[in-house]
């Protein structure tokens, strides 16, 4: 495991054909969430699905009919985990309140160095947090808008950095049956930069000479870095198939400000609104994607006026193999 730490922090430049690749900060905030949108290959912007749409789209929460309560879990890259929670409260039938936690856990590591080639009996860990909260109100019958305020921390060790930033979002059921267009700009916020003890170093100012102090401490200075803008403007159409069935095609355009522009797309096959098969293509136009495919399925069983939706999707990683995300969900 001793490579664990060079894979995560090279990872971004495997894609080493865009020059914007590993220009921003807190690259986790572009990990898409919930085992539904990851299944349809992160085509969500345009639908207000589960408590994930948070993330997707800030503005469409107003637009979901119940409270939801969702957890998903994965076995990211490399031993780390990446975990999302979130919560939809209906305030009233045009208001929506919601609370998101956002946890990318890098497990830890037996330190070494010259001296201790088999460990130092200390361990370094690394973690990535986002708190999001927030608001969305339908302001017709059919348009709905809102905003997420967020704070994100980034730590390696004694290193730690972070920012504050909003997410604005709309989404506009047209009088077309079945036809939405959404629209989100996520990331919008300060720069971070790491601080703390490790930073601090003892220096001689000029060792050619003596008489000096040669225990004065010195900071090294770190440069800052943008958080990952990412814009996303999408459509979703549903339609039926006889009186059992809905199939739902999504599609997005994302436009990330450390990567090249992709659409994303997405197929769902719903029957008797209880099975659920899901399919997507992501990355398209990216040739430096790892992405291969991602698909999914899920069973909603209801108990008394509780839905309780149980998720899966899968991922296949070019160089990682499969990425298996799983998700529960309540409404009420």
């Amino acid at each position: 495991m001793k490579t664990k730490l060079i894979i995560l922090v090279l990872l971004p430049l495997l894609a080493f054909g865009q020059a914007k690749v590993g220009t921003s900060a807190a690259p986790f905030l572009g990990i898409d969430v919930g085992a539904v949108g990851i299944a349809l290959g992160g085509s969500q912007v345009a639908r207000a699905q589960d408590a994930s749409t948070i993330y997707w789209n800030p503005g469409a929460t107003a637009q979901l009919q119940r409270n939801h309560i969702q957890f998903t879990s994965s076995n990211w890259f490399v031993g780390s985990k990446f975990q999302y929670a979130a919560a939809v409260l209906k305030v009233t039938p045009s208001d929506a309140l919601g609370l998101s936690f956002t946890i990318l856990d890098y497990g830890q590591e037996e330190i070494t160095d010259v001296y201790n080639q088999n460990g130092t009996g200390q361990y370094w860990d690394a973690s990535d947090l986002a708190v999001s909260l927030n608001y969305s109100r339908m302001l017709t019958d059919r348009f709905s808008i809102g905003g997420t305020g967020k704070y994100i921390s980034q730590k390696i060790w004694h290193e730690s950095a972070s920012a504050l930033a909003v997410d604005v979002g709309l989404l506009f059921r047209t009088q077309m049956d079945g036809l939405q267009i959404g629209m989100s700009i996520s990331n919008f916020g300060s720069n971070m930069f790491l601080d703390g003890a490790d930073l601090l170093t003892r220096i001689d100012i000029d060792p050619d000479n003596t008489g000096n102090n040669e225990t004065l401490v010195a900071k090294l200075k770190v440069d800052d870095f943008p958080l990952p803008l990412l814009f996303r403007l999408g459509v979703s159409y549903t339609m039926a198939i006889g009186s059992t069935m809905d199939v739902m095609l999504l599609a997005d355009a994302l436009v990330p400000s450390d990567n090249v522009e992709v659409i994303n797309t997405g197929i769902e096959l719903s029957v008797f609104d209880k099975f659920f098969l899901r399919t997507g293509l992501k990355n398209l136009g990216n040739e430096s994607s790892l992405i291969n495919f991602s698909a999914g399925g899920g069973l909603k069983l209801m108990l008394n006026n509780t839905a309780m939706s149980f998720d899966y999707s899968m991922q296949e990683y070019e160089y990682f193999g499969l990425i298996h995300t799983y998700g529960l969900e309540f409404s009420f």
